[in-house]
């Protein structure tokens, strides 16, 4: 008589949803980001990124340790370094501070989790921007390419499995397979931040990095307009035809569409970054009493997964694991 009772049935108990279910988060699914910083002795608490540090170079093995004994696949290194200035040299110095820990991780857990770096420049420049500055205040697109490449080669050599450039140069993917496969790192992996937008949830994670772009400048010349989806489709088929192993959304949850639509449309495994302004929004309102903050945290990873993502990139990949265990 009512043939919608067939659904209902099999909601009835907890059960009998994890047996149809049709999405399957798992710890598998999920990278931590680690922020590791110099001239500190002890991890310090980043205030609008809730339950996040910054991260000595030994706290920060200490915590992949951690993240792997959770189950954690992988953990990708963003570093804030002592030192800026105008090229970013900091961020290909063999004895910089992602360098050193990328190592020092190496060492404490082997192969037992995938090392990622952001490869970037933002980091570690004294104008807060992805790529070299021109006279006229432009990213210089070309000029940036070669310190993309020196960039991995140092974090190849330092014992990343993957680097991850983040900068939307053109031709940043192209740059970097070039001097990796140059040098015989050709085991070394890309993962392009292939459809990177510019967009106003990042202010948590720029507090993580000390990151403040000179002349209250924008990156909206080089990131993504939030208004396209097809233009993301573009970019991220010609970084796969450069030679990416692995493409990125971001942000995640407020580009369902395009993580679905990327999905479709590439057949390398796709992530998507559940970024800190994504994040620190569930935790201020539940700090609040508004919502149940694990529960909706859970919730929106795995709406991220159902759109289509192999991989998701979030702060709460420690918390997630336990739930998930």
């Amino acid at each position: 008589m009512f043939p919608e009772r067939r659904m209902r049935r099999l909601r009835r108990t907890p059960a009998l949803r994890r047996l149809v279910a049709e999405t399957r988060l798992g710890v598998d699914d999920l990278i931590a980001p680690v922020f590791v910083r110099e001239g500190i002795d002890a991890p310090v608490p980043i205030p609008s990124l809730p339950g996040v540090v910054q991260h000595t170079v030994p706290s920060a093995v200490d915590e992949v340790d951690r993240l792997v004994g959770l189950g954690i696949s992988g953990v990708i290194v963003f570093g804030v370094p002592e030192r800026k200035d105008a090229t970013g040299s900091g961020a290909w110095d063999p004895d910089g501070v992602v360098q050193v820990a990328l190592s020092s991780m190496r060492d404490r857990v082997g192969d037992a989790v995938v090392l990622m770096a952001d490869l970037c420049l933002d980091e570690y420049t004294d104008h807060g921007h992805c790529g070299l500055v021109r006279a006229d205040g432009a990213v210089d697109n070309d000029a940036t390419l070669e310190c993309y490449a020196r960039v991995g080669l140092a974090q190849a050599t330092a014992g990343a499995d993957v680097v991850a450039p983040s900068g939307m140069m053109d031709g940043q993917v192209a740059a970097i397979r070039a001097a990796l496969d140059a040098a015989g790192n050709t085991d070394t992996a890309i993962l392009a931040y292939a459809a990177k937008y510019a967009s106003a949830l990042y202010g948590p994670f720029r507090d993580a990095v000390d990151v403040t772009i000179a002349d209250g400048g924008d990156r909206r010349a080089y990131q993504q307009d939030p208004r396209n989806v097809r233009e993301s489709l573009t970019e991220v088929r010609l970084d796969v035809d450069e030679g990416a192993d692995l493409v990125m959304v971001k942000p995640a949850l407020a580009y369902l569409d395009v993580v679905a639509r990327v999905r479709d449309a590439v057949d390398v495994p796709v992530a998507a970054y559940h970024v800190s302004g994504e994040y620190a929004m569930v935790h201020a309102a539940a700090a609040n009493g508004w919502i149940d903050g694990p529960a909706v945290m859970l919730e929106h990873v795995s709406a991220i997964k159902r759109a289509g993502a192999d991989l998701i990139l979030t702060y709460a990949a420690a918390d997630l694991a336990e739930v998930l265990a």
